[in-house]
């Protein structure tokens, strides 16, 4: 039996993770306890992707445990051991501002919990590939020094620019601003990385733009292209912070995403890191962002601008793949900006 152990695992990216993997026919132990509704609310809880998980797929089992309690960890992974093909770590505590206010538990979730996952897997399964989501905010505010040019909808590079095309992995994460949750993620990226040079281990972390789906549980700390949705379609006021609404985002469906993560099980190296985003494929301003929700939902945005941009929040974001996909030519894109928001506005729809 061939196993994979999800964290995060009734998240957008786990739960994704999770249908996927068990079309592929392993065996999915799926790890999360629900912490997002402790750090956004009772609109963000994961509970109705965890049942969806648990009634829908047969070969999916569920523990619903802290990814900072190493003897839970201990359990699980010395249960399955060497079955065990695949470690997918997308577990996090994912906002800059909930981070400033509880700086312990961010670190502990994010750093600690990983280090506790890699030091497992090293211990019971040091075949299996380990695939972390990290974050381009291990980049800090670095790409807010790129000579942008500022157009009617968007802050855009010149088209010459070496990173028109999307910021590659040269791009250094050093001397910069990251605000507290980048600083968590950056010494959970780095261990990731050294558990593959220094142990071999088949690590890869994926730096990810905004990633986004239906079954994203969006709120106004974490979700952009959700949370935006969600308040077009229900009438609630939205708040737009700084940079004149014009700061753009790169975005990709967790279906793109988990397929690619699916590439890097079947073929896996070591301690790689890779940006990955919607690329130039996918990506907008938020102000374009509300006019195409605005489009598909057919009624207007009630919102407002706040001048004041959000610490460590980037101008300008276009995840560069090419490392990717020359790494893995096979991998597509699915879906494009437009497809992606209908599928989250029917699914928002379907939540009313």
């Amino acid at each position: 039996m061939s196993v994979a152990v999800i964290t995060g695992s009734a998240g957008l990216i786990g739960s994704e993770c999770s249908r996927k993997f068990v079309g592929e026919g392993l065996h999915v132990v799926g790890i999360d306890n629900d912490m997002r509704a402790q750090f956004f609310g009772a609109e963000a809880s994961t509970r109705r992707n965890r049942l969806s998980l648990q009634r829908n797929l047969r070969d999916y089992e569920h523990r619903e445990l802290d990814v900072r309690d190493l003897i839970a960890l201990e359990d699980v992974f010395s249960r399955f051991k060497s079955d065990i093909r695949a470690v997918i770590h997308t577990a996090a505590q994912p906002s800059h501002d909930w981070a400033a206010r509880e700086p312990f538990t961010d670190f502990e979730i994010n750093a600690n919990g990983t280090l506790n996952l890699l030091e497992v897997t090293r211990k019971h399964c040091p075949d299996a590939v380990f695939l972390f989501t990290s974050t381009n905010k291990v980049y800090g505010d670095t790409p807010n020094l790129l000579p942008l040019i500022e157009q009617e909808t968007r802050w855009e590079l010149p088209q010459d620019h070496r990173y028109y095309s999307g910021i590659d992995e040269t791009m250094s994460i050093d001397q910069s601003q990251h605000s507290l949750f980048g600083v968590s993620k950056v010494a959970a990226d780095l261990m990731v990385q050294e558990y593959g040079r220094y142990f071999g281990l088949k690590t890869v972390c994926f730096r990810g733009g905004c990633l986004t789906g239906p079954a994203h549980a969006g709120t106004e700390l974490h979700g952009f292209l959700v949370y935006l949705m969600k308040c077009v379609v229900e009438g609630r006021p939205y708040r737009l912070y700084g940079y004149k609404g014009k700061q753009v985002r790169d975005n990709i469906h967790s279906h793109d995403l988990v397929n690619a993560f699916w590439e890097v099980v079947k073929k896996p190296f070591t301690g790689r890191v890779y940006n990955i985003g919607g690329g130039r494929h996918a990506n907008c301003s938020i102000l374009e962002a509300i006019t195409l929700c605005q489009k598909i939902a057919g009624r207007e945005l009630n919102w407002s601008y706040v001048d004041q941009n959000r610490a460590g929040d980037h101008v300008w974001w276009i995840s560069g793949v090419t490392r990717f996909q020359q790494d893995y030519p096979s991998w597509r894109y699915r879906y494009g900006l437009e497809e992606t928001l209908r599928e989250i506005y029917a699914a928002c729809l379907n939540q009313i």
